[in-house]
């Protein structure tokens, strides 16, 4: 098994009474994908936070390559987070900046590289994702699925060894949907990075994950075959598929 990059240890996080994670523990390992699902409220996005260092637990650990990063001052947490590139729900792209500039924006802010330098690397991802021809143009003038391709291809600009996914899908159609998926998959053998995917859009993203995590009253409920989480005879799991995956449910593998 590929060595762990991140782990939650005994993780608690509540907000006020409520207990959202309570003593979760999860390993996510090197160059795989880790699909976090579950329903809403039930701590899909804190759980990025967490792992991101944007929230502190309330007790426990989150382990980033064996540091502790709940303990890590300023300085400290933003060399870590180094190593991670976000693509938000909406891609996050600045509205007055072109394509070209959105993309570019990180190069320029923590690099050296010289003006040709930035302009061969990002018209070579923009080839990668099928943009060239659209550097020009502005958020507003390119369509949802384009806008994700332009989050993906300006979060990977400084090589991050670990990427996290908030509901990337959300606003398109299934075939939209379908094509940013498999775009996903195509980047990260390519670049090799850990990925980290929140997502409602259920039971296709399961296609993509080495494991899936369903969060459920506070607890996380690891399966390393989607066909697995269907068999489940945990109550609240069983809620979760008959509500979300139909009673019955057969994975096929994405068309890669």
């Amino acid at each position: 098994m590929s060595e762990a990059v991140i782990q939650l240890v005994d993780v608690v996080k509540s907000f006020k009474s409520q207990v959202v994670l309570d003593r979760v523990n999860l390993e996510i390992s090197t160059g795989r994908t880790t699909v976090i699902a579950g329903q809403s409220g039930q701590g899909k996005s804190v759980t990025l936070k967490l792992i991101l260092g944007l929230m502190r637990p309330d007790s426990g650990q989150v382990l980033v390559n064996g540091r502790d990063i709940s303990r890590m001052r300023k300085r400290q947490l933003d060399e870590v987070r180094t190593n991670f590139g976000v693509l938000f729900q909406g891609g996050a792209l600045f509205d007055s900046l072109s394509v070209f500039e959105n993309v570019a924006l990180p190069l320029r802010e923590r690099t050296k590289s010289s003006r040709q330098e930035i302009r061969e690397r990002v018209m070579e991802t923009l080839a990668l994702f099928d943009l060239t021809g659209h550097e020009d143009k502005y958020p507003a003038q390119i369509s949802g699925g384009m806008k994700k391709r332009v989050g993906l291809a300006r979060a990977l600009q400084l090589e991050p060894r670990i990427m996290l996914f908030d509901e990337p899908t959300t606003g398109l159609d299934p075939t939209k949907s379908m094509e940013i998926y498999q775009l996903f998959h195509r980047a990260q053998e390519r670049f090799g990075y850990t990925s980290i995917i929140v997502s409602h859009d259920i039971p296709k993203i399961f296609n993509l994950a080495d494991q899936v995590v369903i969060l459920q009253d506070g607890r996380m409920h690891r399966f390393n075959n989607p066909e697995d989480i269907h068999w489940s005879d945990d109550p609240g799991i069983m809620d979760f598929v008959r509500l979300t995956m139909g009673q019955i449910y057969q994975s096929e593998q994405m068309e890669r």
